[in-house]
């Protein structure tokens, strides 16, 4: 029989975990889930292992993409067996976090649940999820990760707190997971498409800055100033942005050799870095 993965609740433990392994040359591939598996998720699972050394699951049930109409504490949750599913599968670790977002040790389900208003709006007139309601004036929760265009359309019309939610709590597991590689389904297309947006967003700044290093003779200091443009049209806010010496980490003010272009950005709470090697 197999083992079963690895149980990881804490946030702190989970990144410590991934970086543990990548500092060995592991690559990780992530699949975010809110539990209760079917075979759905299993097929990703099943890519997720054939794209990288190891695998990544999370299980979690995102209050923030719950309107207060909807039954959140109906959701329904097999952990156990997800795990003897997940361990037929091989995967190394799950992550099940009991709350991610930024005020205290609640706001799991449960908590927020009992918790919540049953009107749909805030103080201020627009729509909040069951994390906002919970604590009765809306005020609960109040950076998120948008990405406008596409989320107000399609389900976006009547669910209009759904999206903005799915892209805040993946933003986050991004940040605590640091997978190599990430699986999604496209049963939701629009939820699909909204996620690709945003976890583009840095790597496409990073590609045209790494075109122009290679093709049109620019600047390391034109370089930088393009990677912040682009990122803050993403709506993401620069943390830094250094171009070094692939070897020394040394920053370089010409690419005459390897080097490596290394970015930090923030996309609402969620601190997201990135880089592209440049080999001259």
């Amino acid at each position: 029989m197999a083992s079963e993965p690895e149980v990881i609740r804490d946030k702190t433990a989970m990144r410590r975990w991934s970086r543990s392994h990548r500092s060995k040359g592991k690559t990780l591939a992530f699949v975010p889930t809110m539990g209760f598996l079917h075979e759905g998720h299993l097929a990703l699972v099943r890519a997720a292992g054939a794209l990288a050394d190891l695998t990544v699951v999370s299980v979690y049930v995102n209050p923030g993409q719950f309107a207060p109409s909807e039954d959140l504490d109906a959701y329904p949750a097999d952990l156990r067996g997800d795990l003897h599913k997940l361990a037929d599968l091989g995967v190394h670790a799950v992550f099940c976090p009991t709350n991610l977002y930024d005020y205290g040790e609640g706001g799991g389900r449960g908590e927020v649940q009992a918790r919540r208003t049953e009107g749909a709006v805030g103080s201020s007139g627009l729509p909040v999820s069951c994390l906002e309601a919970a604590a009765g004036d809306g005020s609960g929760h109040e950076t998120w990760v948008r990405v406008e265009k596409l989320e107000r359309g399609l389900c976006g019309m009547s669910r209009p707190v759904f999206f903005r939610g799915v892209a805040t709590v993946v933003a986050k597991l991004f940040n605590i997971v640091e997978p190599d590689i990430a699986v999604f389904g496209k049963k939701d297309y629009q939820q699909w498409r909204i996620i690709c947006r945003m976890a583009l967003s840095i790597y496409k700044s990073l590609s045209k800055a790494k075109y122009a290093a290679l093709h049109e003779q620019s600047t390391c200091q034109e370089l930088k100033s393009l990677v912040v443009q682009l990122v803050t049209e993403a709506g993401g806010i620069i943390d830094y942005v250094e171009i070094v010496e692939q070897e020394s980490l040394i920053p370089v003010e010409e690419i005459n050799r390897p080097a490596v272009i290394c970015i930090a950005a923030w996309f609402g709470t969620v601190r997201l870095i990135d880089n592209m090697e440049i080999n001259p």
